[in-house]
């Protein structure tokens, strides 16, 4: 029996909640420099580096959808959209950040207990990113190893928790490319079905640099798809720093350039074409603006050839995009309406939680409404089969 013998959705992009094993061991061997989970007494439980203490994080903002059932009175919620946030001052809320792990629902710490969620929700699986996104940028590189390394362990485990309801992606430290391999090695031994690196190369490298090919060629001969998430960024471009100043609403609206970098490395210098059988996922970048990029970056790619024609010529960008990409969308209608440029079979729902931008636990009735002008056999293929095949569920 496989997870397409059960006809709910699939969430292409859901999210762990990191607990203190996945940082074992790490203080004894890196002293202030390691990530630990710090209790504090009426404020919570949070994730911090004693030397860089900007980075301590309460771990409740990773997992606030999770409160949504204790409101008495629901959060509104908009025709074919996600609830409402609600307020950092709701006592709902507040039970969660004063409250730790102790306050939060069993199946945000406990793999056995995250079908109980999905079962409210409608969802018959999840695959699974970090919840904590420093974990791929910290600067000492044995010690970003390790904290990997110790991830992948813990998530395999609250995945075998699960009785394979989670589908749990391997992080790689990409900063050492000898090191991703081993790590990769090592994670198909573990039965890992996808991986999950930096949305954006290194400081200093591009992922079309030969120095990666070894982990491509692996990734791609074993079939396990890559996937890049918003906001796990191995560094801060400089660029963006440079955003601080913008209206925050315009940095939230522009997410989506977070990626564009790196998919025109793969696209354009050569890594889709060294890897024809390799496939990607853009997950939380949702996908209504994908069509149009796609037209830019062509019309872009021949200005630049007749510029140069020694360069390399252009080939069909979207025809790229159908071979090997994929993205995730939550409540993104556009992207719907562009299934027949970009193709149907590239899209893949996911619910998001247990963060703030979750369809949790609304999520049937969501795609209710999405997909009310679209046939059932595209629902079908965008909340379940695409990812089940993807992921070889």
């Amino acid at each position: 029996m496989t997870l397409l013998d059960d006809p709910r959705p699939i969430s292409a992009d859901s999210h762990a909640l990191e607990g203190p094993d996945v940082f074992e061991g790490l203080a004894e061997r890196f002293g202030d420099d390691a990530p630990r989970v710090v209790s504090r007494d009426g404020q919570g439980d949070f994730i911090v580096i004693p030397n860089m203490p900007k980075r301590s994080r309460n771990v409740a903002f990773m997992a606030l959808a999770g409160t949504r059932l204790d409101y008495e009175t629901p959060l509104p919620r908009e025709h074919a959209s996600k609830p409402g946030a609600g307020s950092i001052d709701d006592p709902e809320i507040q039970a969660y950040i004063s409250g730790g792990y102790a306050a939060m629902r069993p199946g945000l710490t406990d793999g056995a207990r995250r079908p109980d969620d999905q079962d409210i929700d409608g969802v018959s699986a999840e695959i699974l990113y970090p919840g904590w996104f420093p974990m791929f940028s910290l600067g000492d590189l044995d010690l970003l190893v390790a904290l990997q390394r110790n991830y992948n362990d813990w998530m395999h485990a609250q995945s075998v928790a699960s009785q394979g309801r989670l589908v749990g992606l391997a992080a790689l430290p990409v900063q050492r490319p000898e090191a991703a391999v081993a790590e990769l090695e090592r994670i198909l031994d573990l039965g890992f079905k996808g991986i999950v690196i930096p949305s954006n190369a290194p400081r200093g490298r591009r992922y079309s640099d030969e120095q990666y090919d070894p982990m491509w060629a692996l990734a791609e001969e074993a079939g396990l798809p890559v996937g890049f998430h918003v906001a796990c960024m191995s560094h801060v471009p400089d660029w963006l720093k440079a955003m601080a100043d913008r209206d925050p609403v315009v940095q939230y609206a522009g997410s989506p350039a977070l990626i564009h970098d790196t998919m025109v490395e793969l696209m354009v210098r050569g890594v889709c074409a060294k890897f024809p059988n390799l496939k990607f996922v853009l997950a939380e970048f949702n996908a209504g603006w994908v069509a149009h990029w796609l037209d830019k970056v062509q019309q872009g790619w021949a200005r630049e050839y007749s510029k140069d024609p020694s360069s390399v010529p252009p080939v069909d960008v979207l025809e790229i995009w159908k071979r090997q990409f994929f993205a995730t969308i939550e409540d993104d209608t556009a992207a719907l309406r562009t299934c027949e440029l970009i193709g149907e079979e590239t899209l893949l729902w996911g619910s998001d939680y247990p963060h703030t931008d979750s369809t949790w636990p609304c999520s049937t009735q969501v795609l209710d409404e999405m997909f009310e002008n679209h046939s059932a056999a595209t629902r079908d293929k965008i909340t379940r089969t695409n990812v089940a095949n993807l992921y070889s569920l």
